[in-house]
């Protein structure tokens, strides 16, 4: 049955039933949110969904707090808050509602949980502390939310729920924002292996567009691709590609003689008509036109090659 009410508690918000009501509110655009820890509201009942209060979690009634005795847990073991028990019921029907191809469901809904949702989750219930991110802590999803808050001393009755509101279209834009990008970084997948499969044993991978190019460079194993082409708005980018998926270390650097020049300097020192820029630390460089970009490539693929990639445990290559 279509719920005619999304109930969550009053008072003080916090990220989890915020990021709740973002997928809830997607998904039954028709119910009205209702903030209350009233008996008659956080009551299961047919015409509603309770969440982040109520004192059990039942999903055949509807219900999902997380703030009782025996509160559910992952299956790792890890706590879930509000947020995590509306992903797990509710978010591939969310994904269903943005749009996703059902191929793409089961794939965006894991990541979504494990890169998002868990760390909310593990914040939300003291798991871990907000300290784990440093300096960088005041910056968290979760506690940029919690600014939102009224202060102390705004006192008036529609303050907690006008922040809320406030808040929750913040919230959404964040959660659409992850999920599009990981929708789109599948659509790169695809059209990154059929670029792999027209290369074929070549160093330079050329692509129609700008796009994440890592992740399926790294599934396919084309471990022989040293630089990546594909042109911009105005111009060609010449790029190097990571040795993993974390850290700046690339497969081949840009040529040291290029480092920090743009247009003339560049083309006499790589002898190429349309060379523009090359960024000082070798990772990214750009032409005037595809015939240069190419041209560019190949250069730093030879010079590359002729001193020796690195080494295999580091990277999978070997010079040849």
């Amino acid at each position: 049955m279509i719920p005619d009410f999304l109930v969550t508690h009053s008072g003080g918000f916090h990220a989890d039933e915020l990021l709740s009501s973002v997928i809830l509110t997607r998904l039954f655009p028709q119910a009205r949110v209702i903030r209350s820890r009233a008996p008659e509201w956080i009551t299961p009942g047919v015409d509603r969904v309770i969440y982040d209060v109520g004192g059990i979690y039942d999903a055949a009634a509807q219900i999902f707090d997380h703030h009782q005795r025996g509160a559910p847990l992952r299956d790792d073991g890890q706590p879930l808050s509000s947020f995590g028990l509306i992903w797990k019921h509710y978010g591939r029907d969310y994904l269903s509602a943005y749009g996703l191809p059902e191929a793409h469901i089961e794939m965006v809904h894991a990541s979504f949980d494990a890169g998002f949702v868990l760390p909310v989750d593990l914040l939300d219930n003291g798991a871990i502390s907000p300290s784990v991110a440093g300096p960088l802590a005041g910056l968290t999803l979760p506690a940029l939310l919690e600014t939102l808050k009224p202060v102390f001393d705004e006192t008036a009755p529609e303050a907690e729920d006008r922040a809320f509101y406030a808040a929750l279209a913040i919230a959404r834009s964040f959660v659409e924002a992850r999920i599009g990008q990981s929708a789109a970084k599948l659509r790169a997948e695809a059209l990154v292996k059929r670029a792999i499969a027209d290369t074929g044993q070549g160093r330079i991978l050329e692509l129609p567009m700008g796009m994440p190019f890592y992740p399926a460079i790294a599934k396919a194993g084309a471990d022989h691709l040293l630089f990546v082409v594909h042109p911009r708005e105005k111009d060609w980018c010449l790029t190097g590609i990571r040795c993993r998926d974390e850290g700046f270390e690339l497969r081949a650097d840009l040529p040291a003689a290029w480092a920090g020049l743009t247009n003339g300097d560049l083309e006499a020192a790589c002898g190429i008509d349309g060379a523009s820029f090359c960024h000082n630390g070798r990772f990214i460089a750009a032409a005037r036109t595809r015939e240069a970009a190419l041209a560019m490539a190949e250069l730093a693929v030879r010079e590359a090659m002729s001193i020796g990639l690195k080494s295999t445990a580091d990277t999978g290559f070997v010079s040849s």
